[in-house]
């Protein structure tokens, strides 16, 4: 079964796509988390959990969350013992934290910190919404010390086609009507259709080895309705 995601033509082009994302997320963070929540029947929360625990890193190192929302990742972080810094350019979301970590507003691709100097970075579900995934890759590589390690989490479809069929329904139904219920009609659109943006896997494994990271692994969450994507900044990588 093909996929019924919004043509590319239909979505934000690259010179608009940030001023676009910026603005839907100011509209929905009043209800973002509460929405999260709901739509994901709090699976949101374990997959989280996972990705900090796939750092791999020891109490007290310095972590930083990129477009961290409300910090619900900052969170986490801190639950491990962790030192995190949250960055995100949505004055809105930033107006919502609930996270007693530091928040920067700042752009993903360029976050403003000394270069080698952190033990880690984490994003959560917001790949597809950087205008230039390679770019980003690059920043993170430059912000992270030989041996740190990163974790994502993206939305993602299952490989089993019965699941599949029931994912796309869902995400592709069931989400915008819920979220325009509660929230905005149109970004609860934009957000199952803006899939479209992500590269295949192997593709979006070669940016990131290309940026200087090693040892690129994805992991399939709740049956492959999630992803995690790790990977450690190469010792050897040129700077």
């Amino acid at each position: 079964m093909r996929s019924r995601r919004r043509p590319a033509s239909e979505l934000p082009q690259p010179q608009d796509k940030a001023a676009a994302v910026e603005a839907m997320f100011d509209e929905i963070a009043p209800r973002y988390d509460l929405l999260n929540r709901l739509l994901t029947f709090r699976l949101d929360t374990r997959w989280r959990r996972r990705a900090v625990a796939a750092l791999g890193l020891a109490p007290g190192e310095t972590v930083i969350d990129v477009a961290c929302g409300t910090g619900d990742l900052c969170n986490e972080l801190e639950a491990a013992g962790l030192w995190a810094i949250g960055v995100d350019f949505s004055a809105g979301m930033l107006a919502r934290a609930t996270t007693h970590a530091p928040l920067v507003r700042s752009d993903a691709l360029s976050l403003g910190v000394r270069s080698h100097s952190l033990a880690g970075a984490t994003c959560g579900f917001a790949l597809r919404n950087f205008a230039d995934l390679g770019s980003f890759f690059a920043e993170l590589a430059r912000v992270l010390r030989p041996g740190a390690r990163i974790a994502m989490l993206e939305v993602a479809e299952p490989a089993n086609p019965l699941l599949r069929a029931g994912h796309r329904f869902y995400f592709g139904r069931v989400v915008p009507a819920i979220g325009s219920l509660l929230s905005s009609r149109s970004a609860y659109r934009y957000l199952p259709q803006s899939v479209a943006y992500l590269p295949p896997t192997p593709e979006l494994a070669c940016l990131i080895a290309g940026a200087g990271f090693r040892d690129v692994k994805r992991e399939a969450l709740s049956g492959g309705i999630a992803q995690l994507i790790t990977a450690t900044r190469d010792v050897a990588a040129r700077t």
